[in-house]
Formats: structure tokens, C-alpha cells, sequence
């Protein structure tokens, strides 16, 4: 009888489920709202979780509990997180087999098709996770707006803001800064500014989408745009560097996710922050081979002591893309 598998890439957007069989061939995909419960609490991530694989076990027609699942949610980092989604996995069924872990790490597994290595996501907010032959994992940024999220959509947004009023003060150099985030904004007079991100208070999700304005300025080669591509990058770098040796990696294959890096300026910012000295660990960036979710699957599948070949990951990939 073939086995599956469950793959699950839940976030504060949208939660994907996908099943395999045992050949890493996608037999069902479910899609449903947000699973972090940080943002829509437990409940809601539950009913999402089992809206998603309840889709994807009718396309695959198949029922619960499958052979083995994976569960890749963002913001599950501590074990009080994982014992509420354990808790949620034990309550819909989905198997005897069930691994829970944050979403960097199906990314990892996903970007380089199950390969040890290191990826760097960079979106919202950002973070940087590694693994290497041994199987030791660490994970370095990821700590949130308040004090970390590095080089992210939300930091470059912050900032943008920050750079803009310190013109508009006569604090700060004069930036094009100041006039892309007041058009953005839908502000009529800098006086706004206070009201706009107070009342109520912005969303990180609205400040990251000013992200775009820092690229469109260094474009034009601000001074202080390319400042904070060069600042965001480096600090970036950093991260990759400190988990590279944590993990004693002296060679490693870097995966890029996130929407930062559709920005070349991003790319390549970071390409030049990593060409350190030869004492340093020697990074290659490399394109992403699968989707998180179909990461998700191959760490399910090692579960069952299954290893898939590169070849059907990308085929699998494919399909998921084309759906």
C-alpha cells in the first residue's frame, strides 16, 4: 500500500497544505486563511489547519491519519509553542508521525531539497536558519520588530520613516525619502505623520510595504537609501555568518526567501557583505529548489526514512507553482 505524507506551511497570511506519497509525487493541495495563532489565536489556527488538509486529503483521496506530517508555522520557536500546535495536531489526527517546527526550517528544506545548508528569509520581517551533515540546527535575527527583524520590509520601512522626518526636522540629510513616504501615506502635511502611525497604531504589514521606496530611491542613488540597503544587508550577512559557525560550516549552500530579494539591490547587497576574508566561511548562494510546504513533506518523509531525488522535487515544485 503507498504511504503519505503531509506537508504544512502555515503563516500569518495563509496556511498550505500539500500530500505526497512516498515517491515525493503531490497527490493533494488544500489552502485555507492564516495558522499563527499570534495573530488569529488558537482556535483560529486549528480551524484553518484542518480547513487545508481537509482540501487536500479530498484532492488526494485519502483520509487520516496519513503515514507521517510536518508542520512549518511561523512564530513556533519556544516549547510552549510547539506543545499548542502539538496539541492542535493531536486533536485533528493527521498522524502518529507528526513533526512541528518553525517556519525557517521547512524553508531550508524546501529551498535546497532536503540538503543541509543555510537559508535566509528576508520578507516582513526576517531571519536566518542552518543545518548542517550532522543534523544540528541554529537559527539567528528572527526576534521580531521590536529588537531584531534586520534588513527586512518592516526595518527598511521603519527606517524610511525614520530618515524622512529627520529631513522634513532639518535633523537629517535632505533624502527623496521624504516625499515618497508622505505620498505613500496619504499624508496632505508632515503634521499628519504622529495621527498616521499612532491612530490607530500602523500594522507592520503597512510599514513594510514602504520597503519598496527605499529600493526606488537608491535606484536613483540617494545617499541615504543606499545607506540603509547597505546597513540592512550587512546586518543580514551577519546573521548568516553567526549560524554558518555555529554550525562549524567552513563551505555552505545560502537559499534566499522572502520579498525582499525580488530586489537585486537586495541581492546584491548582500552578495558583497558575505565577500569577507578566506578565514571567514565561504557562502554560495544558490536558487531555491521547492516551495516551503513541499520542504515540509521531505521532512515528513525523513520520518519514514525516505529520501527524495532533486529531480522530483523540482517536478513537484513545478506542479505546486502551476496550481
Amino acid at each position: 500500500m503507498t504511504r503519505h505524507v503531509l506537508g504544512i506551511d502555515g503563516g500569518a497570511s495563509k496556511t498550505l497544505a500539500v500530500i505526497t506519497d512516498e515517491q515525493g509525487h503531490i497527490r493533494g493541495i488544500g489552502r485555507s486563511g492564516p495558522s499563527n495563532f499570534n495573530t488569529v489565536g488558537i482556535d483560529g489556527a486549528q480551524a484553518n489547519i484542518q480547513r487545508a488538509v481537509e482540501h487536500a486529503c479530498q484532492s488526494a483521496g485519502v483520509t487520516l491519519p496519513l503515514d507521517a506530517a510536518f508542520l512549518g508555522l511561523a512564530g513556533v520557536v519556544c516549547e510552549a509553542d510547539h506543545a499548542i500546535i502539538r496539541g492542535i495536531a493531536s486533536c485533528l489526527g493527521l498522524s502518529t508521525r507528526t513533526g512541528i517546527d518553525h517556519d525557517c526550517r521547512i524553508a531550508l528544506a524546501g529551498g535546497l531539497a532536503g540538503r543541509p545548508g543555510v537559508v535566509l528569509i528576508a520578507g516582513t520581517g526576517s531571519s536566518c536558519f542552518g543545518e548542517n551533515v550532522a543534523g544540528h540546527v541554529w537559527r539567528a535575527g528572527g526576534w521580531g520588530h521590536l529588537i531584531s527583524d534586520e534588513g527586512s520590509g518592516y526595518w527598511l520601512g521603519r527606517h524610511a520613516i525614520e530618515y524622512a522626518v529627520r529631513a522634513y526636522d532639518g535633523r537629517g540629510e535632505q533624502t527623496q525619502l521624504l516625499d515618497l513616504v508622505k505620498d505613500k501615506l496619504g499624508l496632505k502635511d508632515m503634521d499628519e505623520m504622529l495621527n498616521r502611525l499612532y491612530v490607530p497604531h500602523i500594522a507592520n504589514e503597512e510599514v513594510a510595504t514602504l520597503a519598496p521606496l527605499v529600493i526606488q530611491a537608491a535606484q536613483t542613488k540617494d545617499a541615504v537609501a543606499l545607506r540603509l540597503i547597505e546597513q540592512g544587508t550587512h546586518e543580514l550577512a551577519e546573521a548568516v555568518l553567526a549560524v554558518a559557525r555555529k554550525l562549524n560550516m567552513s563551505e555552505y549552500e545560502l537559499t534566499l526567501a522572502g520579498g525582499m530579494f525580488n530586489a537585486s539591490e537586495m541581492v546584491n547587497g548582500l552578495k558583497s557583505a558575505l565577500a569577507r576574508p578566506s578565514s571567514e566561511p565561504q557562502g554560495r548562494i544558490v536558487p531555491s529548489v521547492a516551495q516551503p510546504a513541499l520542504g515540509a513533506c521531505l521532512l515528513a518523509l525523513r520520518q519514514l526514512d525516505v529520501s527524495i531525488d532533486a529531480d522530483v522535487v523540482r517536478e513537484s515544485a513545478q506542479m505546486l507553482s502551476a496550481q
